[in-house]
């Protein structure tokens, strides 16, 4: 019992609260497992035809994330939630047996094209389930919850995002890649597990559900048009606010994947020590993550705002893209994605994704899921083929920096006005109708 006092004190957590947010961070973990154990293979397959076939990759990812939003929104539309969600992570365990049956019967038939299958596969199953876990997270806790425990369910998907290469790692030898599909899809199944736990919890425990579910939660079909979510995307300031930021967000990150393709392919002198550094960079980046997760994210949204913590990524992106552009160095590079990824995991993510709790539920898994799959691939696609004629320009780095700063100033301005339209909505006499409208 004085255990479970001290974690409750350590956490800001209040009665109730340790139990679902433990699910949930279980939940996460092991989504991200299942993740960052295949992503590997997704990358080198991805590359095999050379950096410009990961430019119409991206653009393939966009197209079948825009073709699969609508079957989403017809899961969501016919049947209850757990439901959809259960059928979301089915499909995708379902594909991993099929590609593991690929890899067991007919490896002759895995080449270039069935590997880039899978580049798009995986990059869609990425964004999908990562998707339905936060829309469930902003079902399930009101936004007072979000700005306090959301960093701390995030932990739980770093950790998982460390575990996953670590157990692919000593497995992939002994036996064999075909069995870690296998074992990726034993991990969603045990996320479906933690879903049905977390929401039948919901139905009994004495924290408060987010706003506007006065309804018991799995009473009711959502309901709506399987086109609803880009309906609302184009009718809401504030949905069309985040699905701004998001954009941006992309954009940028775009570029830096590919500057740093393009340093490493042109590297020929100690490619090894590069590669050896480039995964150091990503362990001490997953700790820099855990570290802003357990002490300082919860404080800066609690004590400066959503606002403020959705800014600080365009400020740290326009700062390191102009010493990159100064400097066009390896370990400026290194560095700055390194940054990138610290804070857009242990900042950025859970601030982003409490802007989801002030909204209607339809819209928190339709308008969601096109804003988090098929807008955010649009920002890649659009940060790919931006680098790729600045490239062709001989602008370069230069180039890049002279496209994020203005664009930093519009993607800061928004995660502003998204944290001042949050906090407006999020106030107890603003929770009775949901509306999209700021």
């Amino acid at each position: 019992m004085a255990a479970h006092t001290r974690i409750v004190d350590l956490f800001n957590l209040r009665r109730g609260e340790l139990a679902p947010v433990t699910i949930a961070a279980a939940f996460f973990f092991c989504i991200l497992t299942a993740l960052m154990m295949l992503r590997p293979a997704r990358d080198a397959l991805g590359m095999e035809r050379g950096i410009e076939s990961v430019r119409w990759l991206f653009i393939g990812t966009a197209v079948v994330t825009l073709l699969v939003n609508p079957v989403f929104g017809w899961l969501v539309s016919r049947l209850r939630r757990l439901q959809f969600i259960a059928a979301t992570y089915l499909f995708f365990i379902i594909s991993l047996g099929g590609f593991w049956a690929l890899l067991v019967f007919a490896p002759d038939a895995v080449g270039a094209r069935s590997g880039q299958v899978f580049y798009v596969w995986f990059s869609v199953f990425n964004l999908f389930v990562t998707m339905v876990f936060w829309a469930l997270m902003a079902d399930r806790f009101s936004s007072d919850q979000a700005r306090r425990l959301f960093a701390l369910i995030a932990v739980g998907g770093t950790l998982g995002a460390i575990f996953g290469p670590w157990l692919a790692a000593r497995l992939a030898a002994p036996l064999g890649t075909p069995s870690l599909l296998l074992l990726a899809s034993g991990f969603l199944a045990v996320a479906i597990a933690l879903a049905w736990g977390l929401v039948r919890l919901g139905a009994t425990e004495a924290t408060p559900l987010a706003p506007h579910d006065a309804a018991p939660p799995e009473s009711a079909r959502i309901g709506g048009s399987a086109w609803a979510g880009l309906r609302a995307v184009a009718a809401s300031p504030y949905l069309m606010g985040i699905a701004g930021y998001v954009v941006i967000m992309t954009i940028v990150a775009t570029f830096i994947y590919f500057t740093r393709l393009q340093m490493v392919a042109a590297a020929e002198a100690d490619l090894d020590a590069r590669t050896a550094l480039l995964g150091n960079i990503d362990m001490w980046t997953q700790i820099a993550v855990l570290v802003l997760q357990v002490t300082l994210t919860g404080q800066i949204i609690r004590r400066l705002g959503l606002g403020i913590a959705l800014a600080i990524l365009p400020i740290a992106m326009a700062i390191g893209f102009l010493g990159l552009a100064l400097y066009g160095s390896f370990l400026v590079l290194i560095l700055l994605e390194a940054t990138n990824r610290a804070i857009q995991r242990g900042l950025t993510r859970p601030a982003r994704e409490a802007l989801f709790t002030v909204v209607g539920r339809e819209d928190k898994y339709k308008a969601k899921a096109v804003i988090d799959t098929f807008l955010y691939r649009m920002g890649d696609v659009l940060g790919a083929q931006t680098e790729g004629v600045l490239g062709r320009l001989g602008l370069a780095l230069g180039g890049l920096a002279s496209v994020v700063l203005p664009l930093a100033l519009v993607w800061a301005a928004l995660g502003l006005w998204l944290g001042r339209v949050q906090q407006r909505r999020s106030r107890p006499d603003d929770a009775g109708t949901p509306s999209a409208e700021p």
